[in-house]
């Protein structure tokens, strides 16, 4: 990979956050299969490191991200062999759902401008959401003869009420950060000039988490909500994760009993344990 394709996602690390950005400014963010590429040697990259806790994905400039680039994805694929089509797309997939839905570290969306179509996806895959007020979302495939596929369909019923989801999937119309967050597709929303503030305090909350616990924790909501389990199966599938957190982080568990029933200095409701 060249340095030019390197380019196209700027990475910054910052006391235990890794800061992932889009970075097609001129083209809005819109994601192309090079830049996929680049995404998943980037998730594979934060994801061994020791000195990360929170991943944040945002996009620089006035864009969270356009979602797939037209004419790389569509008009450049004509006439060229399926199977390339196929692998151009597969690469897209697997980092914006197969990966970044099940990273290790803990993830927020930093929706901090448009976010367009097949952005929903990667923005849906992060634990966390948060917009600015005044960004904009619009899955705007409807309006140009296709439909919102690739998952984003599912990432839009997955995390918005069915009439709402649908009356923008059929109409394409835009809806700003404020009525995401009031429709659940973001956590919340702030002012723009608050965004990335904001975004620090939720990803200091995570990183006072046990890396353990917390990757538990994510994994085991995802799975239960993907694979639509039962109450009997998900009981099941539930504690047998905890019984394998305990042996793999036990020492946690066992820290914040001391601390609640010997000393005294800690209420689970009021706060996080020491962990040091």
């Amino acid at each position: 990979m060249t340095s030019e394709d390197k380019d196209l996602v700027k990475v910054e690390y910052d006391n235990g956050v890794a800061w992932v950005s889009f970075n097609r400014p001129e083209k809005r963010n819109a994601m192309t299969p090079k830049l996929a590429g680049r995404m998943l040697e980037v998730l594979d990259e934060v994801e061994v490191r020791e000195d990360v806790g929170v991943m944040v994905l945002t996009g620089e400039g006035t864009a969270f991200s356009a979602g797939m680039d037209i004419k790389e994805y569509f008009r450049d694929m004509k006439g060229k062999p399926h199977i390339e089509e196929i692998r151009a797309r597969r690469k897209n997939w697997e980092w914006q759902w197969r990966r970044l839905r099940y990273f290790e570290k803990a993830t927020i969306a930093m929706v901090n401008g448009w976010c367009c179509g097949g952005a929903f996806l990667p923005m849906a895959s992060c634990d966390l959401a948060i917009a600015a007020d005044d960004a904009k979302f619009v899955l705007s495939e409807i309006n140009w003869g296709i439909l919102p596929a690739g998952n984003v369909t599912k990432a839009v019923a997955a995390n918005m009420p069915a009439r709402t989801g649908i009356y923008y999937a059929m109409t394409g119309l835009p809806f700003d950060g404020k009525q995401a967050a009031a429709y659940g597709m973001v956590n919340e929303s702030v002012p723009l000039a608050d965004l990335r503030k904001r975004t620090r305090e939720l990803a200091d909350v995570l990183l006072e988490k046990s890396p353990a616990v917390l990757k538990s924790c994510k994994e085991v909501f995802k799975r239960t909500l993907d694979h639509n389990l039962g109450w009997d199966i998900s009981e099941e599938y539930l504690i047998a994760k905890q019984e394998q957190l305990w042996m793999l982080a036990g020492e946690e568990r066992e820290r914040g009993f001391k601390q609640f029933l010997d000393d005294k200095s800690y209420k689970p409701g009021m706060g996080m344990y020491k962990r040091d």
